[in-house]
């Protein structure tokens, strides 16, 4: 009697587990994005460029470029963008520039700062 019951909970454990796994891969087999485009340029010590694209709506592009080289103001100025579907199915788009002012995000979805006007 304990015997069979050790085989029955046993064979109830291995269906729960597979059932887990098996949805499991199989939602995230589906949530899985591939890679339509992918470009890569490595200009040495001067700066870099990449961009790819997903097939879930994602896709990026970034740049950069070493500026002021060898003097004190040395900098890597980056800029790019990202473009991305939201989960409310609005299409977001992302602007942005990294350089010694430091980085300066641009998109309708961010918030705006209001500059407030001072009367004397």
């Amino acid at each position: 009697m304990i015997q069979s019951m050790f085989i029955w909970s046993l064979t109830i454990c291995c269906c729960f587990c597979f059932y887990l796994t098996t949805t499991t891969a199989l939602a995230v087999n589906l949530n899985m994005a591939q890679i339509l485009k992918y470009t890569n340029e490595n200009m040495d010590s001067e700066g870099y460029a990449f961009s790819f694209e997903t097939s879930d709506g994602i896709s990026r592009q970034e740049s950069a470029m070493l500026r002021h080289a060898g003097t004190p103001m040395e900098a890597l100025e980056v800029q790019g963008s990202v473009n991305w579907i939201g989960p409310d199915g609005i299409h977001y788009k992302l602007n942005y520039l990294a350089d010694e002012n430091g980085f300066q995000p641009q998109g309708e979805h961010l918030p705006q700062l209001e500059t407030a006007r001072i009367d004397h």
